[in-house]
C-alpha cells in the first residue's frame, strides 16, 4: 500500500489533473464496453511525459499494459494490474511536412485520413473507417479495403520501459500480418511518420465515401465490438466460415456474434469477458468440427479473469 501511495504522489508531479486515474473501469476506456478495473490508467501528453511516466513504473516495477484507442481489445473481468498507459487524445496532434504527415500516437486513424485528404495526399483512405488510433494501428499493422499500416508508415519513434527515446525506419519494424515489432518488444509508440502520395482532394474523398458506405451496410457499428474478432485464415474469409457454420446471432450471455456480419463478436447487452471468451471458444470448436479450420482472435486480451 505504501508503494502504491509512493507511486501516486510521485506520478501526481509528472501529470495534470484528470491524467492518473486509480482503479477506473475499462469498460469506459474500450469500444467493447467491457473490462474490469485498472490500478493505475494513465494519459501522457507528449513524449517527455510518457518518458517520466514509464521511468517512474519501471521505478516501482510495476505491470505495464499500452493500449490506444481501446479498440481492438477485451479486458478481462478483473480488470488490469499494474499500469495502464493509454495513448488516447493528448497525444493526437497531426501535421504535414510535404509528402509526410506526422502523428502523435493517439491520433485517431480516421482523423488521419480526413488530414491527408484535406492536404491533397493519397494513400491512407483504406484507414478512413478503422475505429483505432494511428499508434495502434502501427501496433497491429491494421489493414482494410487492401490497405495495409505497413504500405505508409516510415518511421516511428518509441520510448523503452525505462524511458529512452528509439527511432525505427520502415525495414526495422518488422511488420506482417497484424504485427509489429512492438508486439515483441513492449515499447510504447510515440510518434509516426506516414508518407503519402500528392493526389486529388475530389478523388480522394469519393474513394474515402465509397469505402465509408461499404463499411456502414456491411458492419455492426450501431453496437459494441472490438472490430473484426478473428484473423483471416489463409484461403478463407473468418466471417464467411462462421456464417456458413449457421452461428450469425449465435449468443452466449450477453455477447453474441453479429446478425450483421458474422466475423464480429458484439456486446448485446452487459457482456462480460467472460462471456465473450466462452463465445469465441464456441465458435473456434463449431467452425473446426465443421470446415476443418482454426480460427485465431485478432483481438487483444489483456488483464485478469
Amino acid at each position: 500500500m505504501n508503494n502504491k501511495c509512493e507511486f501516486v504522489k510521485e506520478a501526481q508531479q509528472i501529470l495534470s489533473e484528470g491524467q492518473l486515474l486509480i482503479d477506473e473501469p475499462m469498460k469506459l476506456h474500450t469500444t467493447f464496453k467491457i473490462g474490469g478495473p485498472a490500478d493505475f490508467l494513465i494519459f501522457p501528453a507528449n513524449i517527455d511525459e510518457l518518458k517520466k511516466t514509464l521511468s517512474l513504473i519501471s521505478k516501482y516495477e510495476l505491470p505495464l499494459t499500452i493500449i490506444g484507442n481501446g479498440s481492438n481489445i477485451l479486458v478481462l473481468d478483473k480488470g488490469i494490474r499494474g499500469a495502464v498507459i493509454k495513448l488516447g487524445a493528448p497525444m493526437s496532434y497531426i501535421r504535414q511536412e510535404g509528402t509526410k504527415l506526422i502523428a502523435g500516437a493517439g491520433a485517431l486513424l480516421k482523423d488521419v485520413s480526413a488530414f491527408a485528404a484535406e492536404h491533397d495526399l493519397s494513400g491512407l483512405e483504406f484507414a478512413c473507417g478503422i475505429p483505432g488510433s494511428i499508434g495502434g494501428a502501427v501496433f497491429m499493422n491494421a489493414g482494410a479495403y487492401d490497405g495495409e499500416t505497413k504500405n505508409v508508415v516510415t518511421g516511428v519513434t518509441a520510448v523503452t520501459i525505462d524511458g529512452h527515446i528509439v527511432t525505427y525506419n520502415h525495414d526495422e519494424l518488422d511488420f506482417g500480418y497484424r504485427h509489429s515489432v512492438f508486439q515483441d518488444n513492449g515499447q510504447a509508440i510515440a510518434e509516426i511518420e506516414i508518407s503519402l502520395t500528392p493526389g486529388d482532394e475530389s478523388e480522394i474523398q469519393e474513394k474515402i465515401d465509397g469505402f465509408t458506405q461499404r463499411r456502414e451496410s456491411k458492419q455492426p457499428l450501431e453496437m459494441p465490438s472490438a472490430g473484426s474478432t478473428f484473423k483471416r485464415p489463409q484461403g478463407y474469409y473468418a466471417g464467411t466460415l462462421i456464417d456458413q457454420t449457421g452461428l450469425k446471432g449465435f449468443r452466449i450471455g450477453g455477447a453474441q456474434v453479429s446478425e450483421k456480419h458474422a466475423g464480429f463478436v458484439v456486446n448485446a447487452g452487459n457482456a462480460t469477458a467472460n462471456d465473450v471468451l466462452s463465445l469465441i471458444k464456441a465458435v473456434q470448436q463449431k467452425v473446426y468440427e465443421k470446415h476443418g479450420v482454426k480460427l485465431f482472435p485478432e483481438v487483444r486480451i489483456v488483464g485478469e479473469k
